[in-house]
């Protein structure tokens, strides 16, 4: 697996990362046995960082990695979040340094750890200044107990205050062949003041992949079950437009999974994806996305079938969108 570094003076990590929200159930059951399968695929395959919060299962998600790790005797590197108020009103956060740091230190415990390489932010609270919250986050990374410290969902505008006052590691936002926000903005901010940008969701919560996911069956629990895009009629047109570069993906000899994250890769190496499985099979399915390269003709391609914009209907509804910062 290649690598990339994050940040100007974080850690080399590998150049595709695990996200780890699937081990909490969001997007359907799950066992302790198949995430340690798919942890043991992402070791074996050379994935050498992962992505995980304090909310994803009120901690079970931090819990299950810290106890594998404690098993194999292997240490990923490892990003947590924090700042979402766990059994709280839905949109409230809290960024106060005691917050924080109950959060941290209860992150830290579950991981089995005394260091992460890198937290973030995981929602902003707009009562408090994000200068103060820089100031927060330094004095974690002084202590030790962090390596480096990010944002999640900010604006460009929102990094540039934060960078000035520290050097932010990095930003994590969603982004994807079909989530193409970030090109307005928050892409080329990070690449000036060389922040790393962490695309969460890059394979567009499983539309770009082998088979698309069945909205009948969602659960009640999974997160997609409202979001407009997987809402008719949106759903089909989503679906016809995407099996276009699926045939895409075929006609050159990959799969599907593997391209969508080589074209996230191909915007520049101070990306790091983080797809999100709790399956072994799935992860194998696209870690090999690192040794794509694509001619002009290939991204000329890409373009012609999924042009920016195409998705039919909005990321989040009205509801989810809460604590996400918009800004054009």
């Amino acid at each position: 697996m290649k690598t990339r570094k994050l940040g100007t003076d974080g850690p080399e990590v590998s150049a595709i990362a695990l996200g780890c929200m699937s081990f909490a159930g969001f997007f359907g059951p799950t066992d302790k046995a198949e995430s340690f399968d798919c942890l043991d695929a992402a070791r074996d395959q050379g994935i050498s960082f992962l992505d995980t919060a304090e909310l994803y299962g009120k901690g079970y998600s931090e819990e299950l990695i810290g106890e594998y790790q404690q098993a194999r005797e292997h240490r990923f590197s490892i990003a947590t979040k924090g700042g979402i108020v766990i059994d709280g009103k839905r949109g409230e956060h809290d960024n106060s340094e005691a917050a924080l740091r109950r959060a941290l230190e209860g992150s830290l415990k579950r991981l089995k750890v005394e260091h992460v390489e890198l937290y973030y932010i995981h929602r902003r609270d707009w009562s408090i200044e994000i200068e103060d919250v820089v100031e927060t986050l330094t004095k974690f990374k002084n202590e030790g107990k962090i390596g480096g410290f990010g944002f999640s969902e900010i604006s460009p505008s929102s990094l540039r205050r934060a960078h000035a006052v520290h050097p932010v590691t990095a930003v994590q936002n969603e982004y994807s062949l079909w989530t193409r926000y970030p090109d307005l903005g928050i892409l080329q901010s990070c690449r000036e003041l060389g922040v790393s940008f962490i695309p969460f969701s890059p394979l567009a919560r499983g539309m770009f992949t082998e088979t698309f996911p069945d909205p009948a069956r969602f659960a009640d629990t999974d997160f997609r079950k409202n979001m407009p895009r997987f809402l008719e009629p949106n759903y089909s047109a989503n679906c016809k437009l995407i099996s276009r570069f699926r045939d895409f993906a075929h006609s050159r000899g990959w799969n599907t999974s593997s391209v969508a994250l080589a074209w996230i890769l191909d915007r520049g190496k101070y990306l790091v994806p983080i797809p999100g499985t709790r399956s072994a099979s799935h992860l194998k399915e696209w870690v090999g996305a690192a040794e794509i390269n694509f001619s002009d003709e290939d991204r000329a391609e890409i373009k012609r079938i999924l042009p920016v914009g195409f998705a039919h209907g909005d990321r989040y509804s009205d509801e989810q969108i809460v604590g996400i910062e918009r800004y054009c």
